[in-house]
């Protein structure tokens, strides 16, 4: 017999989707839908990019209408601007969970993403070296 998770007496209701030690037991597909990309345009969000709640979301967004989980990351962002990696962490949800949820979040407009430069586009090592060389004969 089925014990609730206090450890006595019959289940209660809905407690066979909690585990006292695990937590809520709703699988990441179940957050996004069963998606693995986020959103139609399949924008990438690499580890280290910044996520900040855009001020002036559009017209007719309505923050209510979000799963919790969408919420979860807007409070985070609002605290102040993280990475998606940090906020996977501090969400306790695999990143490619995120990445989908930061994905809606991104196309319905609440959000802002700042991609980290690419390294191709990155000062060469030998030119910044020189340039302090310089710096330090001033």
């Amino acid at each position: 017999m089925n014990k609730d998770s206090t450890g006595g007496g019959p289940p209660l209701p809905g407690s066979q989707w909690y585990d006292a030690e695990a937590g809520p037991l709703v699988r990441p597909y179940a957050m996004t839908g069963g998606r693995t990309k986020p959103g139609p345009s399949n924008v990438r969000f690499d580890l280290i990019a910044l996520v900040v709640v855009d001020d002036d979301p559009p017209d007719g967004a309505e923050e209510a209408l979000l799963g919790p989980e969408h919420r979860a990351l807007l409070a985070q962002c609002r605290a102040e601007t993280q990475s998606v990696a940090e906020l996977a962490a501090d969400a306790d949800l695999p990143v490619g969970v995120v990445r989908v949820l930061l994905g809606d979040l991104l196309e319905a407009g609440f959000v802002k993403v700042s991609r980290p430069v690419p390294p191709a586009q990155l000062p060469d090592e030998r030119i910044l070296r020189e340039v302090i060389d310089g710096l330090r004969a001033l």
